[in-house]
């Protein structure tokens, strides 16, 4: 699908020829004399369309307009997470119609600056993300309706950056959709390090894929005790993306990649396990930001890593009572098979060390705990450092991507003592969300971490079933911010591997 920014008047949002013409409406919006402005008056008056967030009103082969379809769409305030609620609404009553020619137009909107932009890119976003179909195992897969959006704003210059942004999320957003909706025997670990080795054809990232005998060299013996259970074979996905001087300390991103998680001898219940193949959207998180990166190429170091198996239950696998040592030596009694996460992150937040990292960030489908304690509006998040949680915090916020902090109270940790290892990986029911985030924080002492819980928020059930592409535009956000945060210093050095914004592209 292609992009297009372009300055469009109100007149002339009313005059272009297009299949499918959306108009985000603002409240107290006012006629002016052209005949958008006089219908959405005439609408308002009438009480058959209100201008708050989410509320549409569709006509056909409007006199006086060049748009087949007319959408108008309220926007209320107008504030970023109103035009995303607003397209929401709007391109789920598009999918059906088979527009292929889609105008939006944000010019109604009375906004500047840093609004603008955040509008913009909340738009493109969203557009791209009802859009987007999976297609991959369908017999046969159906051509994208839509082929090309122009967004129309008052004011381009004010609107590239927040275009630019979200052109290069859409396709980190939609590459984490894709992986997560694989089913598991379209994405095994071997399938899932294909995924890495294809981003490490792009500019500026680097791929390596170790296999069984390289990680038992390394003593990841949580990991691999973990995969045993499994015919497919585990892979470790190391990914960096080199975007500053090597003198900068890497923000390390580590991802769960359990491809498929049956519980193990402690198996699941039979309702519902198949959406265990989203036990890898941290995983494919970790693959959409880099596929973002390779975008927007900001000044930022930034090395990826998956631990990627699956969770089987053959005659090798992992018993309840097992004790297993892990990379860092530390010993570790597998009460429950059930919480294998934890026991491949480990090893890979041990891995991290060597990275001598700035920050360390886990993304991880870790905890149903999470999902009874936030739901699937924000994610967990914990954090030994309250700097980087103030910034993963507003990284969220900016991205409407949130996540709300969690607490890591030393008390916690009494649950996971045994007499007969270092530690267990589970502590029974009671706060099972931050005593998984207990276990980790074990593993993670030699630098500022942070753990993202997305249980809730990586992927929907129901009628609705698919993967969100969530937290990729909160971990996008975090790195710009340190790459904006790391320009003054950066001197004449600053403008060093961007690229330069084109008039259009596509997504």
């Amino acid at each position: 699908m292609d992009f297009e920014l372009k300055t469009l008047s109100r007149p002339r949002s009313a005059s272009e020829k297009t299949d499918a013409l959306i108009v985000l409406v603002p409240t107290g919006v006012k006629p002016q004399g052209d005949a958008l402005s006089d219908l959405m008056a005439a609408a308002i008056k009438a009480k058959d369309f209100e201008p708050q967030a989410g509320k549409l009103l569709q006509s056909y082969r409007s006199a006086g307009l060049g748009a087949t379809r007319l959408l108008l769409a309220g926007v209320g305030g107008g504030s970023a997470r109103e035009v995303k609620k607003a397209l929401g609404a709007a391109m789920a009553a598009l999918k059906s119609v088979g527009a292929q020619k889609l105008i939006i137009s944000l010019s109604w909107l009375e906004l500047e600056g840093a609004e603008l932009s955040a509008a913009v890119q909340a738009a493109v976003v969203a557009c791209a993300d009802g859009t987007y179909s999976y297609q991959l195992t369908r017999s046969k897969p159906a051509a994208p309706a839509i082929e090309k959006v122009l967004v129309g704003v008052s004011a381009q210059a004010a609107a590239r950056v927040g275009f630019e942004t979200g052109l290069g999320l859409a396709k980190g957003i939609e590459l984490a959709q894709e992986w997560g909706n694989r089913p598991a025997n379209h994405a095994t670990p071997t399938l899932l390090a294909g995924a890495a080795r294809a981003l490490g054809k792009l500019r500026g990232i680097q791929v390596e894929v170790l296999g069984p005998r390289e990680v038992a060299r390394l003593g990841m013996g949580s990991f691999m005790a973990v995969a045993r259970g499994s015919e497919e074979p585990l892979r470790f996905i190391v990914l960096r993306y080199i975007g500053a001087g090597r003198g900068q300390a890497p923000v390390v991103l580590v991802g769960k990649g359990i491809t498929f998680d049956t519980g193990g001898i402690s198996i699941k219940p039979a309702p519902e396990m198949d959406e265990m193949k989203f036990d890898m959207c941290g995983a494919a998180s970790v693959l959409g930001t880099f596929r973002t990166l390779a975008e927007l190429r900001p000044q930022v170091n930034v090395v990826g890593l998956i631990p990627a198996c699956e969770n089987m239950p053959d005659g090798r696998a992992l018993k309840p009572g097992d004790v297993v040592r892990s990379m860092s030596g530390q010993t570790i009694e597998v009460l429950n098979t059930d919480a294998e996460g934890r026991l491949i992150l480990c090893d890979a937040l041990t891995y991290a060390e060597r990275f001598k990292p700035q920050a360390v960030v886990d993304i991880a489908t870790l905890t149903g705990a999470c999902v009874i304690a936030l739901g699937a509006v924000r994610s967990g998040l914990f954090a030994s450092n309250d700097e980087l949680a103030q910034a993963l915090s507003a990284a969220g916020e900016a991205a409407l991507d949130p996540c709300w902090r969690m607490p890591l109270d030393d008390d916690y940790a009494e649950g996971l003592k045994t007499n007969f290892a270092d530690v267990a990986n589970v502590a029974g029911r009671a706060a099972g969300s931050v005593t998984a985030a207990k276990f980790l924080q074990r593993f993670a002492s030699q630098y500022p971490w942070a753990h993202l819980d997305i249980a809730g928020t990586a992927w929907r059930g129901g009628a609705a079933k698919g993967a969100t592409g969530r937290p990729v535009g909160l971990l996008v956000h975090y790195l710009l911010g340190l790459a904006k945060a790391a320009k003054p210093a950066a001197g004449a050095a600053g403008s060093r591997g961007r690229r330069t914004p084109s008039k259009s592209a596509r997504a």
